[in-house]
């Protein structure tokens, strides 16, 4: 079962992130794009995402996870098909819009309501943490397989092939990720239950004034605030493969290597915090991670990074991704800490994410407009310093949740 969620959950983000991540200096070339065109494309998905949030977290509650991720999977690849034409930068945007409600009004909250039931009431930390590592390890596996497929389509000399072989090569490596998608969405109908261990008794308990109560929980915005703050940094890890390229001078293979080092990251970041979080408590750990994404981002943000640092420049973006994946890994294991109810996980997931993910639609206009406004090294610089001031206020909002959470009250007892 965990391994159906694991590939579900990161398959489904293949075509609108990973992919992206991984290619954006040639996604820019081949799409005729520029950094804020791009960015455009992203702020469409998390306005529909916005919606999608909340109204996925009531149907997260009432109905079974199995359907909904296999429904979300199968449609999301067909988006993918009208990726693969190479569409125009404003047909670009009505995918990334449909893509917004896919991937979230169907799948998200009933990913994270059946992790929440899979890791019990004694191991959040290590469910989160191994379904945020497993998704991290299935997109760093898949990557790199992309960027193998994608190099031997093109010639030794990789500065030399023209754009037409580029896009030839660049559709390819769509069309794979169009079948990973599929046979995820089938893989989820095989391996899912079809029938909640707690779907019938939670459900009953559900109630419009335990809906209100969760809405009014301070502990729950904060939640939401930290996880604001961590997916800032996520969504900065898309700029890894431009940095190489732009400021250390190496070619886009290489460039797109440097975006798989951050995906490898991820698997150790997630699995490991969230063990740790069992241990030592999810808030501690989360605390660390936020000083750690500080730290790499700091570096990154100082005009010392040149192309004869490249080694430096790979330990950073390692450091730095192992906070940023640790983060992923532990935000939603904080729900335990909020004393959110197993009855009302998808409500609450859905009321969170609401706020929790509007980095989907400011977080990639506000890097393109940075990199547009200064391009080269200055414009990478100004994208971290930003990461930097997000990640110090999620540090902040993490120490006022211990704070709240000592004088707190789950809703089961409203």
């Amino acid at each position: 079962m965990m391994v159906a969620l694991v590939v579900a959950g990161e398959a489904i983000f293949l075509l609108p992130f990973v992919f992206p991540r991984v290619f954006k200096p040639t996604i820019l070339e081949v799409f005729g794009l520029t950094n804020s065109e791009l960015g455009t494309a992203f702020a469409f998905y998390g306005i529909v995402a916005m919606v999608a949030y909340a109204l996925g977290g009531p149907l997260a509650d009432l109905f079974q996870p199995r359907r909904l991720l296999a429904i979300a999977l199968v449609a999301t690849a067909l988006g993918g098909v009208l990726l693969w034409r190479i569409p125009s930068h404003s047909t670009l945007k009505w995918i990334y819009g449909y893509w917004g409600f896919t991937t979230i009004a169907l799948l998200w909250s009933a990913l994270i309501r059946a992790t929440r039931e899979w890791g019990g009431r004694l191991a959040q930390g290590s469910a989160f943490g191994w379904l945020d590592g497993g998704r991290g390890l299935f997109a760093a596996i898949t990557g790199s397989c992309l960027v193998a497929l994608y190099s031997s389509l093109l010639p030794e000399d990789i500065e030399t092939a023209s754009l037409a072989v580029r896009t030839i090569a660049l559709k390819r490596v769509i069309l794979l990720i169009v079948i990973i998608t599929v046979g995820a969405g089938l893989l989820t109908l095989v391996f899912l239950p079809k029938k909640s261990q707690f779907s019938d008794v939670e459900r009953s308990k559900i109630t419009l004034r335990g809906i209100a109560h969760i809405a009014t929980m301070p502990a729950v915005w904060l939640q939401a605030v930290i996880i604001v703050c961590a997916y800032v940094g996520y969504k900065s890890t898309g700029d890894f493969p431009l940095y190489a390229k732009q400021v250390l001078q190496v070619n886009e293979v290489e460039a797109a290597r440097v975006g798989t080092y951050s995906l490898w990251m991820r698997p150790i970041g997630a699995i490991g915090a969230g063990l740790l979080a069992d241990r030592f408590g999810v808030s501690k750990m989360t605390i660390v991670s936020f000083l750690v994404v500080i730290t790499g981002s700091a570096v990154l943000a100082t005009p010392t990074m040149s192309a004869s640092m490249y080694v430096p420049y790979v330990v950073t973006v390692a450091s730095a991704s192992l906070g940023i994946c640790a983060l992923r890994g532990l935000y939603f294991a904080i729900m335990k800490e909020v004393r959110v109810p197993f009855a009302y996980t998808g409500s609450a997931v859905g009321l969170i994410s609401v706020l929790g993910y509007t980095p989907d639609i400011f977080m990639e206009p506000s890097i393109g407009y940075l990199l547009d406004r200064s391009p080269g090294p200055p414009g990478h610089r100004d994208v971290f310093m930003m990461v930097g001031v997000f990640s110090l206020v999620g540090l902040i909002a993490t120490a006022a949740l211990v704070i709240t959470n000592r004088n707190g009250k789950s809703v089961e007892a409203v």
